[in-house]
């Protein structure tokens, strides 16, 4: 083996198909919707597979003419990377999630997006198997090489999305393929790959100039607000966080249950949209303002029942809350919000149009997660306002799968001790139909006064409703007779209607907003009252409170339930419902189907052949199931951590390839002596067993330190664990090669097969069970193995 040109190679190989399947998980969010992210990364682990079971099955010839090939591989998959994006938004592979259960024809054409976005993986990964195989007895050289290029890779990846917007990316990183290409092409037939390559850097440069346009669905938000009379996107960039634009038209209005009595008009100038998704308004507010459109709504609800001093608004948006407080007069404002690329937009290029609202001297601005701040900062204040929940007219589910983390019981908890002692906390919902968020939002209020010691929760909430919202109101002190008169007085001036107060009448909560029926203040008063268990499990969706274990609060189906909710609103009527977590479970079955297709069944060719069948089937689909739930567990618990998700995915892959590929690099000496191994996959056994346990602690008692020591602690923790992790997968394969060399098919077979599954199964089992029985789970996958070596070596 060259000791330089092919580890060259396949680091850069390897450095683009991360970076490639990180660019394609921002550019489905952008023309559909961020759930599509464990698609993306099932079919880069589908192409792995499958390409290893074809390798398998013409292995003498391909590894005969590996010369020839591997570089002819490495260039095709840069001018698959720099194609199929185009292709994929032509109208033969254009889909639209919202019609796939509509319209039949879109899933079809989800099929071909799947085999479309396969290619590159499938050349990509059948280059780096044709490597493993010719190279086998490096194997642990060559695997690091592998994993230590897609660790850089994320980084890449990371660096682009900051630089250049999504439908360029692909284009940028199909470079790394073909100049890898161009490391290992063999002397004597250069000029025959160079000639190649020029092609391929030909189509890439053309793809760099005109890069493809990207069509988003119909029924995403900026695609309707296009719609309107002279739309139009005024501003547009990119980060890390997605595709940011502005929108301005002059029939845009933002009235969230705005009272049928207000006289202040709901016309706004501009909204602001990430990756096609609504963010927010952009407020016309002035310093000169006395009112504005938000105190005619529920929201105005804690303004209306005291005076507020000190005011913390988490996820401040495009900061239409702040301009709210600062018109009411509060002295001491504090607003959180993650998106820097939002926040420098309002404070450069729009800062006229908003009269610098973000310059304010009463504001104090801080650029971090909501959760993240919570836990740092040790003011106490009279009122906490969450961001609007829902949409208008009802979710689809398409949130689903959103770590929501502002909306767990714990973050409740958090902000209680952030009060003062006469504080509050306030949220707005928009009323969805069937009912979901209020219920869950009241269960999650309830819950957590519970827990606090209060006996009665209806002494500390207050809730009012307007024809489409409804406000929500957590007061640390009980409700006196002042604040009490004070909600009537608002309601009756804005024709509102209480829901939640002491001393109220049933004949008060629809006085002037009606409803068919009274159904929803039947499900109220079963909250609030012992009851509550059995109304949780008696409704037809799930509105448990979310936990910082189970973080999903717009997920409300019961799988348990899936048939009645069926028969309810009808096969093709759920989906619009609940859309995004069904999406999952149905990716669940596509990629099992087609992994058992395309990575197993050719398996079959060569036969099933010799001993320690059951043993290979154990050992390999052990450590692909134990990796992938790691990797998916890690990078949700540090979400919280880093207070940024993009800088908890690129840490997490990169720390794990790293350190895992520095594992596989001293493989050879574990791989020689099955005590040595056994000693391995007890380690991985007995830490991710721990970490099931103390992971959160350990986080939790040190999220106020620097970034600094935040980065080490986390490489403390991942280091080890991922050097150990790196071991197992070259060090079986070194293994069966010495016992039997028609296993090695069957091995890269079943871990590709497992790996593929894992990814969206990972994901089903925090939602149903939580992120601790994730890594249980990932901790018992790697005892499998372990019974295995037992086993042989008895």
């Amino acid at each position: 083996m060259n000791a330089f040109k092919i580890p060259l190679s396949i680091a850069l190989l390897s450095a683009a198909i991360i970076a490639f399947q990180l660019a394609l998980i921002q550019i489905l969010s952008i023309v559909q919707w961020y759930h599509f992210a464990y698609m993306v990364i099932s079919i880069a682990l589908l192409g792995f597979g499958a390409a290893a079971s074809l390798l398998a099955v013409f292995r003498e010839k391909m590894v005969n003419n590996a010369e020839f090939l591997l570089p002819f591989l490495m260039t095709c998959t840069g001018i698959a990377i720099a194609s199929v994006t185009s292709i994929s938004q032509t109208a033969a592979f254009r889909f639209d999630s919202y019609l796939l259960f509509a319209e039949y024809s879109h899933t079809g054409r989800l099929m071909l997006t799947y085999l479309l976005f396969l290619i590159p993986f499938f050349l990509g990964a059948l280059a780096i198997g044709l490597i493993f195989v010719r190279y086998v007895d490096a194997i642990g050289k060559v695997y690091f090489a592998n994993l230590l290029g897609s660790g850089v890779g994320g980084i890449i990846a990371l660096f682009l999305v900051r630089m250049f917007f999504p439908n360029e990316l692909p284009a940028l990183i199909a470079i790394l393929p073909v100049l890898a290409g161009l490391t290992v092409a063999p002397g004597y037939k250069r000029f025959l790959h160079f000639g190649f390559s020029l092609i391929a850097l030909s189509i890439i440069i053309w793809k760099c100039v005109i890069p493809p346009r990207l069509i988003q669905s119909e029924f995403k938000d900026i695609s309707k607000t296009l719609l309107l009379p002279d739309a139009k996107i005024l501003l547009e960039k990119t980060s890390p966080y997605g595709n940011v634009q502005m929108v301005s038209s002059s029939a845009m209005r933002y009235a969230p249950g705005m009272s049928l009595s207000a006289p202040k008009p709901a016309q706004t100038k501009m909204a602001a949209f990430v990756n096609g998704d609504w963010f927010g308004v952009i407020t016309d507010w002035s310093r000169t303002d006395t009112s504005m459109v938000l105190d005619y709504t529920t929201s105005a609800l804690p303004y209306a029942m005291a005076e507020q001093e000190n005011v913390m608004i988490l996820q401040s948006g495009t900061g239409m809350d702040v301009a709210h407080a600062i018109t009411r007069g509060v002295r001491n404002i504090v607003a959180v919000e993650a998106n820097s690329t939002i926040l420098s937009i309002l404070q450069h290029e729009l800062a006229a149009e908003t009269d610098s609202l973000l310059s304010h001297s009463a504001l104090s601005l801080h650029n971090v997660e909501a959760r993240t701040f919570l836990s740092m900062d040790t003011t106490h204040f009279d009122l906490i306002t969450l961001p609007i929940v829902g949409t208008f007219g009802g979710s689809s589910g398409l949130n689903a799968l959103h770590e929501q983390f502002i909306l767990t019981k714990e973050a409740f908890r958090d902000m209680w001790f952030s009060l003062s002692a006469s504080g509050m906390i306030s949220v707005t919902s928009w009323i969805d139909y069937p009912v979901r968020n209020p219920l869950k939002i009241l269960a999650t209020m309830v819950e957590v006064l519970h827990e606090l010691g209060i006996e009665d929760p209806t002494n500390n909430i207050a809730a009012i409703r307007s024809w489409g919202t409804i406000t929500f109101v957590m007061t640390k002190a009980p409700l006196g007779e002042k604040e009490i008169a004070a909600i009537r007085t608002f309601c009756e001036a804005m024709m509102f209607d209480p829901v939640l107060l002491p001393g109220l009448g049933a004949e008060e909560r629809m006085r002037y907003n009606q409803f068919q029926d009274d159904l929803f203040f039947d499900y109220v008063d079963r909250i609030t009252s012992s009851g509550k268990e059995a109304f949780f499990a008696a409704y037809d969706f799930n509105i448990r409170p979310a936990t910082d274990n189970k973080p999903y609060f717009s997920q409300y189906i019961k799988l348990s339930n899936l048939e009645g909710l069926a028969n309810f609103l009808g096969n093709r009527s759920l989906p619009f419902f609940e859309i995004g977590y069904l999406l999952t479970i149905i990716t669940l079955i596509q990629i099992s189907v087609a992994s058992l297709v395309l990575i197993l069944l050719p398996l079959f060719k060569i036969g099933w052949k010799g001993e320690h069948k059951a043993g290979v089937v154990l050992y390999f689909a052990g450590i692909a199931l134990g990796y992938m739930f790691v990797e998916i567990v890690f990078i949700q618990r540090l979400i919280l951590y880093f207070g940024n998700p993009i800088y908890a995915a690129s840490a997490t892959i990169t720390a794990l390839l790293i350190f895992s590929g520095l594992g596989s690099y001293y493989s050879n000496f574990f791989s020689r002596d099955r005590k040595r191994l056994l000693m391995i996959f007890t380690v991985i056994f007995v830490i991710l067993f721990a970490y099931s346990f103390i992971l959160t602690p350990i986080l939790r008692d040190t999220v106020q330190a620097t970034v600094f020591l935040k980065s080490l602690t986390v490489l403390l923790i991942i280091a080890p664990l991922a050097f150990c992790m790196g071991i197992p997968f070259p060090a079986g394969l070194s293994r069966i090669s010495k016992m039997n060399t028609a296993l090695i098919p069957w091995a890269w077979g079943i871990n590709g097969c497992v790996s593929v599954i894992s990814t969206v199964l990972a994901t089903i089992v925090a939602v149903e069970l939580g992120f601790m029985w994730v890594m249980v789970f990932a901790a018992f996958a790697y005892s499998l193995p372990l019974f295995t070596i037992i086993k042989s070596h008895e």
